[in-house]
């Protein structure tokens, strides 16, 4: 709580002192005091690229109280009037022009942004596809993508030249060096406005992109059966991409349904057809009567336009089994059916009692997992291999549960590098670690920085070689991972219950220090699990025991996978495969 308390002050005093040097500007405009303005002046510029590049949190903090960009530049641009008003001799001339030309680049600024905006309502993007072929479609023209970042508010951009030309027109006592600047800011202004009003007039009379009529008569003959659907950004794209081979491997036609821009584009690879409609509206227009059953990765409130849908069956696959509060969302009792890899995932909801019914609960195993090794002992072609893959921070404060990477990441890792003999070490954090804690992430990029010490590829895309390795990428995925591994080291996350299909050994980091009975109690997937707490006293020993083959915890691991991921005679995409094939009959 004190980190995000802190990390909150952080932010707001950040565009405090924006604001501040603004006021400064104004006063010191106002009164003539020029060394004052000129330092002002150049805190107010670095501190708007600071705050855009670095700090995006007090930007919008300003916004939301009424101190957006736009009033921020007209204050500039006043302050810079008024220092020229107040420390040059003018003529009524001299005065107008002084006048005119910053307000020009507003007046310029405003009719391109509107303008712009009519272009995008003429042409608006309102399906992207891949893997689907729907022949020409004429389409609005649009102006560059440098033009239209630039239309609108961000153009009067232009004026900050004025800021030291008014400075040196105080000095100078003359006030040619403002009116040359202020009409090369003008020009500049009106070469992007003029880019966007052509684009505007060629453009007349073009209506609204056919994509979705188009799109639907794809669908209208393609028939769909099966849908993933995905609402979530791109930072949870991974919570997709773990369903796309199941779903390809199905007999049933199957679709991936989208509904963000940056999300489709950082989808992985895949052979299903993929569209996405980010409009609410376009989406519910779209007529999938054909699909049978929707499957559902994540809980979120855009889920709401699909399973509106009464023709189909919808279904929570989730995005892996932990022992994670997030593992039972009430909001899964929306939904049909809530599928769960074993008997685990079905009693984790029965103590849970978030209004899910058990006759609503299937278990079908995790098909993802067919590719993953199973094995006993460490390959002889590769030294002993340790993965640590701890989650991320989640959304909860104070919550150590959720990762190891701050209390104890360094600790482990720098363990596990002095080890003697040496092992080799994988580091795969979540996609997310450090996305919500700045704690997390400094401590993450020190454990980058101590596997780049010790001659470790931090920015590794393949497994190959004896090194060790920094897997931040979407490859290696995490199950090639896993097939690299001898001895996991993770946290209470689907990670563990995914490695368990290996039966090789694994450690889960206790960093609160909960007495070995209640842990084990409160996250069953800890149960054939050694447990390592906050000092990783335990570390050397577990090494010890895990390379020698002489595993007492084998068989623990043996009857975890079937209570975790059902029996193990049962091929999961088979399961998987039998229930599309229920719901679709």
């Amino acid at each position: 709580m004190f980190g995000t308390l802190m990390e909150r002050i952080g932010v707001a005093a950040r565009g405090a002192l924006l604001v501040l040097s603004y006021l400064v500007m104004l006063v010191a405009g106002a009164l003539g005091w020029v060394p004052v303005f000129a330092v002002a002046g150049l805190a107010a510029v670095v501190g708007e690229f600071t705050l855009s590049r670095w700090s995006p949190p007090s930007d919008l903090l300003l916004e939301k109280v009424g101190l957006n960009r736009g009033y921020r530049q007209l204050s500039r641009d006043l302050a810079t009037v008024l220092l020229v008003a107040a420390t040059v001799r003018l003529t009524a001339i001299e005065v107008t022009w002084l006048l005119i030309l910053p307000a020009a680049v507003w007046v310029i600024a405003v009719f391109s942004g509107a303008l712009n905006t009519m272009i995008d309502r003429r042409n608006p993007i309102s399906a992207l596809v891949r893997n689907i072929e729907l022949g020409p479609i004429r389409s609005a023209p649009r102006p560059p993508q440098w033009a239209s970042d630039l239309a609108g508010v961000p153009l009067a951009v232009a004026n900050v030249l004025l800021i030291p030309a008014a400075v040196v027109a105080a000095v100078q006592d003359d006030v040619a060096p403002v009116l040359v600047v202020g009409a090369v800011a003008v020009l500049a202004a009106a070469a992007v406005g003029a880019i966007i009003a052509l684009t505007w007039l060629r453009g007349r009379g073009t209506g609204k992109s056919p994509v979705l009529p188009v799109l639907q008569r794809w669908l209208d003959s393609y028939r769909p059966e099966v849908a993933l659907y995905f609402a979530g950004p791109a930072k949870d794209v991974y919570q997709a991409n773990m369903w796309l081979a199941p779903t390809e491997a199905l007999n049933q036609r199957g679709i991936v349904l989208m509904r963000s821009r940056e999300a489709f584009l950082e989808l992985a690879d895949t052979r299903l057809p993929v569209v996405c409609v980010p409009a609410g509206v376009d989406f519910m227009n779209l007529e999938l009567g054909t699909v049978r059953a929707a499957l559902y990765a994540a809980n979120v409130g855009a889920n709401i336009h699909m399973l509106r849908e009464p023709g189909m069956k919808h279904v929570f696959v989730g995005h892996g089994d932990s022992d994670k509060q997030a593992s039972v969302n009430p909001y899964s009792k929306v939904y049909d059916e809530v599928w769960v890899a074993g008997l685990a995932g079905r009693e984790r909801y029965a103590r849970a009692g978030v209004g899910v019914r058990d006759e609503d609960i299937v278990e079908i195993g995790r098909p993802q997992l067919a590719g993953v090794h199973t094995f006993g002992a460490r390959a002889e072609d590769r030294p002993f291999t340790v993965l640590y893959a701890p989650t991320w921070e989640g959304w909860l404060d104070d919550d150590p549960y959720h990762t190891s990477v701050v209390l104890m990441g360094e600790r482990i890792v720098k363990g596990l590098l002095a080890t003697s003999p040496t092992v080799r070490l994988i580091y795969k954090p979540h996609p997310l670690t450090g996305s919500r804690s700045k704690e997390a992430k400094a401590a993450h990029e020190r454990i980058v920085s101590l596997v780049r010490a010790a001659g470790g590829d931090v920015d590794a895309t393949s497994l190959d070689g004896p090194g060790h390795r920094v897997v931040t990428g979407r490859v290696p995925a995490l199950f090639d991972c896993f097939n690299q591994t001898d001895l996991l080291i993770s946290d209470v996350s689907s990670v563990v219950s995914d490695f368990v299909q290996s039966q090789r050994p694994y450690v889960v980091a206790n960093p609160s220090g909960l007495p070995e009975d209640e842990f084990r109690r409160e996250f069953p997937t800890s149960r054939a699990a050694y447990l390592l707490s906050v000092d990783c006293g335990e570390l050397e020993k577990i090494l010890a025991l895990t390379r020698t083959g002489d595993d007492p915890m084998t068989e623990a691991r043996r009857e975890l996978k079937t209570y975790l991921l059902g029996p193990a005679e049962a091929n999961p995409m088979d399961r998987f495969q039998e229930e599309i094939g229920r719901l679709c009959r």
